[in-house]
């Protein structure tokens, strides 16, 4: 009996529960008929205008997803590799010349992996990471040593040299350019030693038509001998000529080339290369000026600082107008950016000749580099054409004595002479006399 009655009161309460659900519908269906049929209207109004709207959306999304894909096939066969990373520095995507020269040819553009974890190049990482965090485009070079699974081919696979180009992008993506610079590198170094083997044969015969010149300078009398004089000076230019390129590419090829460094005074090795071209010197009435400390003490090898002054002071007596003076100023600076505790020496060779046009300046240590189409020697030629020229191994070759020993060189022109501004810096400068030499 209490089981019926609980029963009874279950289907009562769930019938005056249905009853009330139907009283409210019917109440809310009252309320909004009058709004159903105004929006109906207003629908039908508006449907067509969401039509075209959603078809030129459509249309929009098309155009871009095929001007996307157009891109991406550009990129595909660009010459120079293309990667693009999210925030989290996760690859999104690279065409196949990025795949080649990071060795990703297993990577599917649907993986969502870390760059670092595909690419073992923490320079990338840093230069995508610098990107980001500055919102500047950045460049870098490296040399990139790509890792592999297999041993076996990994001992085929050579390191690259590398330059690339950042660019940051919205959202936080990060894109980059890369450049292979091994092929030109392994260009140059087959140039190079093509070069080298070419002036190591050119030595011998030339030292044979020397002997022979100087032979005949000896039995030929005058006005027959000028000839041979002559010859002498053309074979001795192209021995000085061969022999300056043996040591460039010497130098370039070993820029921690083993030096005899001792104890050098900077001004009186100055004075002895000037006593050597003083000859060349007077016959254009050239005057020599130095101001500065006397005793200028470096750690250097002696006879290459020589070769860098003799290069310096003749190429400035060559383009020096008659009757000038060629000033060398030497002071010391107050401390080492490197080294607080090791003071630079600055020398600064400056002549009154005709400068660098603006368009030789950043080439003039270049080798073989001539800034005129005269190429020509002369100071009276130099002076008509406005700029000075000439083989360009000298200037080379003093960059890389200098680089050698730690310091550095700057081209410019001296605002008051008009002329060649030569300023070098050393930075083994010794307070006072040293008492041994250095190995």
């Amino acid at each position: 009996m209490l089981l019926l009655g609980f029963f009874l009161g279950l289907a009562v309460g769930i019938g005056f529960w249905v009853w009330q659900q139907v009283q409210l519908n019917r109440y809310l269906g009252r309320l909004l008929r009058p709004l159903t049929l105004h929006s109906d209207k207003m629908g039908l109004l508006l449907i067509p205008g969401l039509r075209q709207e959603i078809a030129m959306v459509k249309q929009q999304r098309q155009d871009l997803q095929q001007s996307l894909q157009t891109y991406q096939k550009l990129l595909d066969f660009a010459p120079v590799g293309y990667l693009q990373v999210d925030e989290e520095n996760q690859l999104l995507w690279c065409n196949r010349q990025a795949q080649e020269i990071l060795y990703l040819q297993g990577w599917q553009p649907e993986q969502v992996r870390l760059l670092l974890e595909l690419v073992r190049s923490y320079e990338l990482d840093h230069l995508i990471e610098q990107t980001r965090d500055w919102q500047k485009p950045q460049t870098g070079e490296w040399i990139f040593h790509p890792s592999c699974d297999d041993a076996a081919e990994m001992a085929t696979i050579k390191s690259l040299a590398l330059r690339a180009y950042s660019l940051p992008l919205p959202n936080g993506q990060v894109g980059v350019f890369l450049e292979n610079c091994q092929p030109l590198l392994d260009i140059n170094q087959i140039r190079d030693r093509s070069f080298s083997d070419l002036a190591h044969e050119l030595r011998t015969p030339l030292t044979s038509i020397r002997l022979v010149v100087e032979t005949l300078q000896i039995r030929l009398e005058p006005p027959l001998n000028r000839w041979v004089n002559r010859l002498m000076q053309e074979v001795d230019r192209l021995i000085n000529l061969v022999q300056s390129w043996l040591d460039l590419t010497q130098m370039e090829a070993n820029p921690n080339m083993q030096l005899q460094g001792k104890a050098v005074e900077l001004r009186s090795l100055i004075a002895s290369v000037w006593e050597t071209l003083e000859p060349l010197a007077v016959r254009q009435h050239l005057s020599f000026s130095y101001s500065g400390p006397e005793n200028l003490w470096i750690k250097a090898d002696e006879a290459r600082i020589y070769q860098v002054f003799l290069n310096l002071l003749d190429n400035s007596i060559k383009y020096s107008p008659p009757c000038t003076s060629i000033y060398v100023e030497a002071k010391i600076l107050s401390t080492n950016d490197n080294d607080p505790a090791s003071p630079i020496l600055e020398i600064n060779l400056i002549d009154s000749g005709v400068g660098f046009s603006e368009t030789d300046l950043p080439h003039v240590f270049e080798r073989f580099y001539r800034g005129d189409k005269a190429r020509t020697h002369s100071p009276q030629d130099s002076n008509s054409t406005g700029a000075i020229v000439g083989n360009g191994l000298g200037l080379a070759i003093v960059e890389q004595i200098l680089i050698a020993h730690g310091g550095s060189i700057k081209a410019m022109n001296h605002p008051e002479t008009g002329g060649a501004w030569m300023q070098l810096q050393f930075p083994e400068v010794m307070a006072n006399s040293p008492t041994q030499d250095y190995s």
